[in-house]
């Protein structure tokens, strides 16, 4: 795919990853539509596209919402007048040990809300923003493409049970889109981040930074424009689709 003029939404826009992505785009001449919670941060990235010589537009939606999503897309269709690609980057974490006991006796239990919070977001806000852009693509006619951002706690990872199980449902939807959407001309892939230093992990006090990055074989966080790289990669690889590319510097929980 010619990034130039193609309209990429991307949900989680406003910051972090999203934001290195969209501006990764943005510096090949795409158009962004970026969806998110945080006008204050849509309006930063959007600026961000446009002095790359993209574009950009911010999309306030609850993406675990289908009614709000629906909308959305109506919306982008209608100020774009089509959709060519996707980024399923929006996520959440609610850590937590699915039970912590002492001497026998349980202290604490994963809760059903922290549960419902991250499935609901890292997961079924993936089936309905990927659900409307395939819809969008047939309409249109467009041979698009759906990039799910998964994780390596994918495997399984401590503390991490909604998450972990999220993940893994995202990189089973990846293969299944792929395989079913190719008809259409819709190709579908996953990138599967270790640990990258966005805002979040920066603000980390520093000795937990080191000891984080001890663990990982080339003894450093990776850059968020590193996964801006890989998404540009997928969208250029016209022959790439079903598979799950994993960016973690050789980390492997």
């Amino acid at each position: 795919m010619d990034l130039k003029d193609k309209v990429i939404a991307i949900t989680g826009g406003g910051q972090g990853l999203g934001r290195a992505m969209a501006t990764g785009l943005a510096s090949k001449g795409a158009k962004l539509a970026l969806l998110d919670l945080n006008e204050e941060k849509l309006q930063e990235t959007s600026t961000l596209c446009e002095e790359l010589g993209g574009a950009g537009r911010g999309y306030l939606v609850n993406i675990s919402r289908e009614i709000e999503v629906e909308d959305t897309f109506n919306q982008i269709i209608e100020d774009y007048g089509r959709l060519d690609g996707l980024i399923n980057n929006a996520g959440i974490l609610r850590d937590g040990l699915l039970i912590k006991a002492k001497d026998g006796e349980v202290t604490k239990r994963l809760s059903l809300e922290e549960w419902q919070a991250v499935i609901d977001v890292n997961l079924t806000g993936v089936f309905l923003c990927g659900r409307e852009a395939a819809t969008k693509m047939i309409e249109g006619n467009t041979a698009g493409v759906i990039i799910n951002i998964a994780s390596i706690s994918k495997a399984g990872n401590m503390g991490q049970s909604n998450y972990s199980a999220a993940k893994s449902g995202v990189e089973a939807l990846t293969v299944t889109w792929a395989k079913e959407l190719a008809r259409y001309g819709i190709r579908t892939a996953a990138i599967a981040p270790g640990f990258i230093a966005t805002e979040m992990v920066a603000s980390m006090k520093p000795e937990a930074l080191e000891k984080m990055a001890s663990f990982i074989p080339l003894k450093r966080l990776g850059k968020p424009e590193e996964i801006a790289h890989t998404a540009v990669y997928i969208f250029e690889n016209d022959y790439l689709s079903g598979r799950t590319i994993e960016i973690d510097a050789a980390l492997r929980l």
